[in-house]
């Protein structure tokens, strides 16, 4: 029998904000209505909107504690694949320190105050009271997780919890002297078979200099306009098989170039091409 359901129910009760998270620990996509958020974002997304889908959809921004939600048959069918429990620290009041290697735990233990600690597949989270912004990467190996973010439900942890730090609150200040130089990713394209569509080589050209257009021109919402771009692109040239790896990489990079990590690019290239179907 599967416990995960069962537990984050009882999560639901006790007041934690969850949501079900697949085998690589990232929320499930969106479903048809919401794709490319066509339904205007959930009410309480940094851009509020009136989605009010029975689904697990929009990542964190669909946790919640309404035990009629969590036991729902939309989210049934979540929790019958997913593989783990996510929740929404912001949600809950609290903020997670999450540190993925020994050299971040030591950092933590020698500048930050005991707290509520969990230990992890590579390290540890450390629970504060209180929320502030969330940001990754704000040292090797930390990423700060509490408003509109999530985090993976692993216990309840050992010691009592104490207040958010003076120092964390200085971490989400922190900005990034310089954005990493772009990496030359790219993910598998998809596989062919279907009818080709572009007339012509040129046309594919054209598509794929103005997706790359699209993404270096955003002035807000970058993660979103990589997304749509991903998936425009997906849908328009990713089930002939003339879509490659350089086209592919070539989008990563005009992402990466406007500040995406690698991470949230094959983040949002795995959406959309399961959101396709691919």
């Amino acid at each position: 029998m599967n416990s995960i359901p069962v537990t984050a129910l009882g999560l639901a009760e006790g007041g934690l904000p969850v949501l079900p998270l697949r085998a690589d620990k990232r929320p499930f996509g969106n479903c048809g209505a919401c794709e490319d958020l066509a339904c205007g974002g959930r009410p309480n997304m940094r851009v509020p909107g009136p989605c009010a889908c029975p689904w697990p959809c929009h990542g964190w921004a669909a946790a919640t504690t309404d035990p009629n939600v969590v036991g729902s048959p939309q989210w049934a069918a979540a929790w019958r694949r997913a593989r783990a429990i996510g929740y929404h620290p912001g949600g809950a009041g609290v903020t997670v320190v999450d540190l993925d290697n020994p050299a971040a735990i030591d950092w933590a233990r020698s500048v930050l105050p005991p707290t509520t600690t969990v230990a992890t597949k590579r390290g540890e989270h450390w629970i504060y009271r209180g929320t502030v912004r969330s940001v990754n990467a704000v040292r090797d190996g930390i990423d700060i997780k509490s408003t509109m973010s999530y985090a993976r439900w692993l216990g309840p942890g050992t010691g009592p919890m104490t207040d958010v730090p003076a120092a964390v609150h200085e971490l989400v200040k922190v900005k990034p002297a310089a954005r990493p130089a772009p990496r030359a990713v790219t993910a598998p394209a998809p596989a062919g078979g279907g009818k080709c569509q572009h007339r012509s080589p040129v046309y594919l050209e054209r598509g794929i200099a103005m997706a790359e257009q699209r993404i270096s021109t955003a002035t807000s919402g970058v993660h979103a306009t990589v997304y749509r771009t991903f998936l425009a692109v997906l849908s328009a040239h990713g089930r002939c098989g003339c879509l490659t790896e350089a086209h592919i990489g070539r989008l990563f990079m005009a992402a990466q170039v406007k500040g995406e990590s690698v991470r949230h690019c094959e983040t949002a290239w795995s959406n959309a091409t399961t959101a396709l179907g691919m």
